[in-house]
């Protein structure tokens, strides 16, 4: 029998072969999966949920773009009935809002799809939507940013109002692919805008948050496991950034609140997975603080929250109603903290709220603020201040799917004792006709990774928020008022 001898040459030529070999094949495979692999890679990745994608819609752009809104009266609820903005093109994502002291009601949000009238404008595109008469009715939405496709996307909407002078407005969001930060400001109640990078990466960042107090200009977000922020001290002309948390060994670390207390001090909101990829682990949940203008924060933990309910029935990612925590504070320097957190790994959470009167040295303890039964799926909280110790808070639970996570609410209550006391809820859902997300028990699920509320000057509340079918679409925005 003639037995084969390899030279070390041959075995040499044989491995080079070899390597080749796989290599084409992973090529080949990685063809064949195509922007399905690569988007479950980033699926993995993100905190939140995956990202969301698609092509620009033609009959989108066709769409008039005047789309005005008008409210209806106030329910005996004290609160509107819910009223939809944004273009009606059924994919409006994570609205912002705020209020001036002047009767303008400001709302900021991502537009997927495609924006009407405007076959220039990226995918997604920010689209500001502005009442002039406290939120009674509303002009159509306008495209924000003026260079169309050149911004490679805009995600995450932010849009605050400086408490000091009461009108100036202040903007934030993600785009070049979510590699830069911007922040925008207006002095004209949201006629122009100037715009300005805040901070410009290599890499996609995630979630930013933005809080302003006179000059000082302060936007907090996420890369993968750190928290960055850019701060100004020149009304947001120029901007330093800083690395916020030290601890590289978490997972992923997602910003949720923020906000300028009347002596200058910071405070931001975050949520550190201990794992990432998928939903095990526990959740830390922190607030950080700088007393010296952004140069150096200090970090407390606030509470660790079992891993987040699994929602991939719905199509969102392994952390959407993950815990996060969003704060703010009052004109006494009070500092206000909403979150949801959980008990059992994967299992339903609730909503909490705390406080500090001594700038964030202490928190009181953390008080259950909902009235859902036990086994309720909670998520999304939303909070404003005001005065000293004028407190609305506002959250989403299922109570309507009884222990599922297919059929959710909008509720409110409002606290005049900084939380010592509270009203009775309030449903803020209500039935619209002609959608098959809407019922008039509740909605199929919440479309975006937040909400918020605000508050004016005559202590109305403002509060915005998303309703769809799934987390990819179809869904829309929805407003309310009241007190």
């Amino acid at each position: 029998m003639n037995t084969l001898r390899l030279t070390r040459s041959m075995k040499v030529l044989l491995l080079v072969l070899l390597g080749l070999a796989v290599t084409l094949a992973a090529a080949g495979i990685a063809n064949a999966w195509g922007n399905y692999q690569q988007e479950e890679f980033e699926k993995m990745l993100k905190g939140k949920a995956p990202i969301r994608k698609g092509d620009i819609n033609p009959e989108i752009i066709n769409l008039s773009p005047v789309q005005p809104a008008s409210v209806a009266p106030a329910a005996p609820s004290g609160f509107t009935p819910q009223a939809r903005l944004g273009f009606h093109a059924d994919n409006e994502w994570e609205p912002a809002i705020a209020a001036d002291r002047f009767g303008h009601i400001y709302m900021l949000y991502a537009q997927y799809g495609g924006v009407p009238g405007c076959p220039a404008c990226s995918n997604p595109t920010q689209v500001l939507q502005i009442s002039n008469d406290r939120g009674n009715t509303w002009g159509s939405p306008l495209v924000m940013y003026p260079d169309g496709a050149a911004t490679g996307g805009q995600w995450d909407s932010q849009i605050v109002v400086d408490p000091v002078d009461g009108r100036t407005v202040y903007a934030s969001f993600m785009q070049n692919n979510k590699s830069d930060i911007i922040v925008a400001k207006s002095t004209d109640f949201g006629a122009t805008w100037s715009f300005v990078i805040a901070d410009a990466t290599n890499s996609g960042t995630d979630k930013p948050i933005l809080a302003v107090r006179g000059q000082d200009v302060y936007v907090v977000y996420n890369h993968a496991q750190t928290i960055w922020g850019a701060y100004s001290h020149d009304g947001g002309a120029t901007f330093t950034e800083v690395k916020i948390n030290q601890n590289g060994k978490l997972g992923w670390s997602l910003a949720g609140g923020g906000t300028v207390t009347p002596d200058g001090n910071a405070y931001f909101a975050w949520a550190g997975y201990e794992n990432n990829g998928g939903t095990n682990g526990p959740v830390n949940i922190f607030v950080s603080k700088t007393s010296d203008g952004g140069a150096s924060w200090t970090t407390k933990t606030i509470d660790v929250s079992a891993s987040p309910p699994d929602c991939s029935e719905l199509l969102c990612g392994w952390a959407f109603l993950g815990a996060q925590l969003v704060m703010t504070s009052d004109s006494a320097g009070n500092i206000y903290l909403l979150w949801n957190a959980g008990s059992t790994p994967r299992g339903p959470e609730r909503i909490y709220f705390a406080k500090s009167s001594d700038g964030g040295s202490n928190y009181s303890k953390k008080v259950d603020v909902s009235l859902a039964p036990t086994g309720t799926h909670h998520a999304f909280p939303a909070m404003a201040a005001t005065g000293n110790g004028d407190v609305r808070i506002s959250w989403m639970d299922a109570r309507a799917a009884n222990g599922g996570i297919d059929k959710w609410n909008v509720y409110y209550r409002s606290s005049r004792n900084g939380g010592s006391t509270w009203t009775n809820e309030v449903d803020l859902s209500t039935y619209v006709e002609g959608f098959s997300y809407i019922f008039p028990d509740g909605f199929r699920f919440p479309f975006g990774d937040y909400y918020e509320l605000d508050i004016d000057e005559q202590g109305i509340a403002h509060i915005v928020f998303g309703e769809a079918l799934n987390y990819d679409s179809p869904g829309s925005i929805w407003y309310v008022k009241g007190k």
